[in-house]
């Protein structure tokens, strides 16, 4: 078969042997896959996660020296079954799978190791345990999709976003427009999305976001309207003393303050949800946000950041990091998608085969002109 191979930072379209499933695993065709920012990330930086995984105890994550097939957001068919099957889906379905494998060392991670080979490829092995049918006919485009719609919506639960609240999306690539898509589902009245570029702010617009800002020219914190947010430290140090005299002149003035608590009562605050994962971005967020803010960290920053934990502090910033989703959010996804309360088309800005990865690569460099490219490994196209 054909794949893309990674190998010191270069593309390579090679031929491989055809994958053999082993005990518990299939064999699929692969229909679509989708180029995620962490493939970019990993062509030349995939020895510093590497290291990170490691120290984390997992030490077959890839490294530059070897060769790499990527891709782990993917759509195919039932090929063949490995032994001990239950072989429940019959051959010829459409399908995902989560981008896990168990192999003779243990579980891998599909397209970031040299022991589980992605889907830039025309056929790639899946854990059977793992692949969910296709229902309602949906397009390979699309169910290709699943898996990084899973990684917002995952996001989205943890930050665990009031219809009511605000939801500020800081970066509109496709993680961003992925977590706006997912908050409009989640029935979010008010989204606003920030992005320096024009054409991502225009893709945030198709997603559903209700504000879209230039951060060059607006705040994104103060887009939305006034929604009670507490701006600075004077304002809650007034809001505390202020309830406090009121409720003072109420015997038992504890009580009613406890059954407030119990009953949800608390300064308003936005959630905000970090897509861009580089450094100085989470401490811009921490100096900018509102009082009490809610911040989920959603872009994978690798290297190295900094921001001033007393400033946190005093605003008492609710700081979460969120990685991946679970199976049930993944299967959740995939029906979400199929039932058309989520579209994400507008994501997909691309497609080529593989002969035309290297080029996809480089177009992704271009926020005004992509967002995310599918790899169609039985397409002729080079160029996006």
């Amino acid at each position: 078969m054909r794949a893309v191979v990674c190998q010191h930072a270069e593309l390579d379209v090679v031929d491989r042997p055809e994958p053999e499933p082993a005990r518990g695993q299939v064999r699929l065709s692969v229909l679509r896959c989708g180029i995620c920012g962490s493939d970019l990330h990993a062509r030349h930086g995939i020895d510093e996660w590497a290291e990170m995984a490691e120290r984390g105890g997992y030490d077959r994550f890839g490294r530059s020296d070897q060769p790499v097939v990527f891709g782990h957001e993917f759509s195919g068919e039932v090929a063949e079954y490995g032994p001990g099957c239950r072989r429940k889906v019959p051959t010829g379905t459409p399908v995902v799978a989560l981008p896990l494998i168990r192999g003779p060392q243990g579980v891998d991670t599909v397209g970031l190791s040299q022991h589980a080979p992605g889907a830039y490829a025309e056929q790639l092995l899946a854990q059977e345990a793992l692949m969910l049918p296709v229902p309602n006919g949906l397009s390979p485009d699309v169910a290709a999709l699943t898996e990084p719609m899973a990684v917002a919506y995952h996001a989205v639960r943890r930050g665990e976003v009031g219809k009511r609240q605000v939801a500020i999306v800081i970066g509109c690539g496709p993680v961003g427009l992925g977590v706006i898509l997912m908050l409009k589902a989640q029935g979010v009245r008010t989204v606003v999305a920030s992005d320096f570029s024009p054409g991502r702010r225009a893709l945030a617009t198709r997603c559903g976001a209700d504000v879209v800002v230039d951060p060059a020219q607006d705040s994104p914190y103060a887009a939305g309207g006034d929604h009670g947010h507490l701006d600075d430290m004077p304002s809650a140090l007034e809001l505390a003393m202020g309830t406090t005299e009121k409720l003072r002149r109420v015997p038992g003035w504890w009580h009613l303050w406890r059954a407030a608590e119990k009953l949800g009562a608390a300064p308003k605050h936005p959630v905000v949800f970090e897509c861009v994962g580089v450094p100085g971005v989470i401490e811009s967020i921490v100096d900018s946000a509102p009082l009490f803010s809610r911040v989920v960290v959603v872009g994978v920053c690798v290297g190295e950041d900094r921001f001033k934990p007393a400033m946190a502090i005093n605003k008492e910033i609710d700081l979460r990091f969120v990685i991946g989703y679970t199976p049930l959010e993944f299967r959740d996804t995939l029906h979400m998608l199929a039932e058309g309360e989520v579209d994400p088309r507008p994501l997909i800005t691309g497609e080529v085969g593989l002969d035309g990865v290297a080029a996809a690569f480089t177009a992704l460099g271009d926020p005004e002109r992509h967002a995310k490219i599918l790899i169609d490994p039985r397409s002729a196209t080079v160029s996006v």
